[in-house]
């Protein structure tokens, strides 16, 4: 008896362990929208220096450990395609930030469940959910609110918009790749794709959204740091352990804290809740209505699915 309850205790710390190491991979994701305020380069700058530091940081630690694994040929290109939607996404919210600032730069972010709803069934050829469709244009509902009393911030909605569709995309393409390849090869090949794709396409950005300088100052490379390593790779590993003792369901719910984490941030370190028109805040009202209900939902989906299999299992 003494061995099972010492076994159950150690269960629950490992259990405990993991939800804190996930609760800090959404933070840390929270955290990459302050960091690219804090980040004086360009966008399209920004994200080529993240990518740098990040591929090299994770080739020297995959040849380390002995992790690096070469991949077809044949499939070096779709992979590529697949980094080029992330690069593009992360020039997007960074755009986003720099134009409007954090706080509309998550909200925008929020559009993601509406273009999922809406995208999913038409790439994959699978039954659209019109529920998950209604919470999404609840969530575009708050961003038009916002758009309309913000109309400083046009261009950051605008981009915003943009990163919300690649971060809809970019799940639905890796979904067949994560059958065949690891996640850390997977990552390390769309990261190094991406960067290659985006050295080609930032000259041609660069003479739609000039930048004030091309090297990165001396503040700016502390933080592309803490942006690359800490809260790319790390947060990375953090996930992974964390999705070794909690379900990817659990991690997915978890997830949608990250505008809550990332706006409450903007509102401490920047202040933005005082430069920020009261319809913002029905906006946002709007949007955290949407993730509540859609929380709900799966959660009760979630039960109704356990309680079905109970059931099959009993009978």
């Amino acid at each position: 008896m003494r061995h099972h309850m010492y076994a159950y205790h150690i269960s629950l710390l490992f259990m405990r362990k993991a939800f804190i190491q996930l609760h800090a991979a959404v933070f840390l994701a929270g955290f990459t929208a302050i960091l690219g305020k804090l980040i004086l380069l360009n966008e399209g700058l920004l994200v080529w220096y993240r990518l740098v530091i990040t591929v090299v940081v994770l080739l020297g630690w995959m040849l380390f450990k002995k992790q690096l694994r070469l991949i077809p040929t044949k499939d070096i290109f779709k992979i590529a395609g697949v980094g080029l939607v992330l690069a593009i996404h992360w020039v997007a919210f960074y755009g986003s930030v720099k134009y409007a600032n954090v706080s509309v730069a998550l909200v925008c972010f929020s559009a993601t469940g509406f273009f999922t709803a809406l995208l999913e069934p038409l790439m994959l050829k699978k039954r659209m959910v019109w529920m998950e469709l209604a919470l999404g244009m609840l969530a575009m509902a708050g961003i038009y609110i916002i758009f309309d009393f913000h109309p400083q911030y046009k261009l950051g909605i605008l981009f915003g918009i943009v990163a919300a569709l690649g971060s809809a995309i970019f799940p639905v393409l890796n979904k067949e790749l994560l059958v065949r390849f690891t996640p850390r090869t997977l990552t390390f090949y769309e990261l190094a794709g991406g960067l290659v794709c985006l050295t080609f396409i930032l000259p041609v950005y660069l003479q739609f959204f000039p930048a004030d300088y091309y090297a990165p100052l001396l503040s700016d490379w502390g933080w592309l740091l803490i942006l690359s390593v800490v809260c790319t790779i790390f947060c990375f590993d953090l996930q992974l352990n964390a999705l070794r003792k909690i379900s990817a369901f659990t991690a997915n719910l978890t997830y949608n804290l990250e505008p809550v984490y990332g706006i409450i941030l903007a509102f401490i370190i920047f202040g933005e809740n005082k430069m920020l028109h009261p319809k913002f805040f029905l906006g946002l009202g709007f949007i955290i209505l949407a993730i509540v209900l859609q929380m709900m939902i799966v959660l009760w989906k979630h039960k109704r699915e356990k309680q079905l299999l109970g059931a099959a299992g009993s009978s």
